[in-house]
This record gives structure tokens, C-alpha cells and sequence, in this order.
């Protein structure tokens, strides 16, 4: 039961990230996008798992990023030379991360040949044009505002009034 709780925590962890941090928001769109369209690409078995362990890798970063910043705001709200370097060498850590990331994909992905596979693909599927569009629109409100945000921000003029 235990252990049980523990997975409970670890996921509540990414929930409460996700909810409130909108880089967590980001990354986990980008590696949505980067997962969806990398059949385009034809990748092999290896390119997968490096692509995954980015993806987690960056992931992770951003979520010690999170817990370093909440236990420095926890710690004091005032500026504070030390608060500030640990911040800021925790977001660095993310940066060099996602930076990494962005070379390897450029590697794996920098492939005319594959974006012509893509362009045919969605020229002659309008549908899916369309919902790729959408799902665009749908992930910048998504980084913006999260899954939280987004609704109060949509419903706020819709509340029923007190009393």
C-alpha cells in the first residue's frame, strides 16, 4: 500500500507542475508534436529510444526546476543573492537540457525529403490538416493558461452570482 501511495504522490507531483508551470506546459506540448509527426521521418528503433529519454530527460529537468524554485519560495519571498543563483542554476539546467534536445532533433529530423511526406500527406487529408490546426490552437491556450486556467479564464463571466 506504500508504494501504492507513492506512485499516487509522484503523479500528483506532475499534475500540480503541469497545472501551474506553463514551461512544463511546453515541453509536454513540444514532445506531443514531436512524437505525432515522427512517423514522417522514418526514425529507427534508436532514434525512438533517444527521442523518449530527451523527452523524459527535459521533463524530469523541469520538474527539479519547479521543486528548486518552490523550496526557495518557501524559504523567502525577498530577494536574496543565493535564492537567486540557485534559481537560476536550476533553470539553467533545463536550458542546457532542452538545448541538447532541440540539436538532436534537428539531427533527426532535418530531412527534406520527410517534409515533403508531410506536406503531401496533409494536402491530400484536409480533415486532418484541419485537426492538426486545431489541436495547434487548442495547445497554445493549453500552455497559457493549463488545464485549470483555461476554464476559469473561458467561464469567468458565466459564474452564477452569490446570494
Amino acid at each position: 500500500m506504500k508504494q501504492l501511495r507513492s506512485f499516487f504522490y509522484a503523479f500528483r507531483g506532475v499534475w500540480e507542475a503541469v497545472c501551474t508551470e506553463a514551461h512544463m506546459r511546453f515541453h509536454l506540448t513540444a514532445a506531443f508534436y514531436v512524437l505525432l509527426l515522427s512517423p514522417f521521418f522514418r526514425l529507427s528503433a534508436t532514434q525512438y529510444a533517444v527521442l523518449v529519454l530527451l523527452i523524459a530527460a527535459v521533463l524530469a529537468a523541469e520538474l527539479f526546476n519547479t521543486a528548486v524554485e518552490t523550496v526557495c519560495d518557501l524559504v523567502t519571498r525577498e530577494r536574496h543573492p543565493l535564492i537567486r543563483r540557485a534559481k537560476d542554476i536550476a533553470a539553467a539546467a533545463v536550458l542546457l537540457l532542452s538545448a541538447a534536445a532541440v540539436a538532436v532533433a534537428v539531427l533527426f529530423f532535418w530531412n527534406a525529403d520527410a517534409f515533403a511526406r508531410m506536406w503531401a500527406f496533409f494536402v491530400a487529408r484536409p480533415l486532418w490538416t484541419a485537426l492538426l490546426v486545431l489541436s495547434a490552437v487548442a495547445a497554445v491556450f493549453f500552455v497559457m493558461w493549463g488545464p485549470r486556467g483555461f476554464s476559469r479564464k473561458i467561464f469567468k463571466n458565466h459564474r452564477k452570482p452569490k446570494g
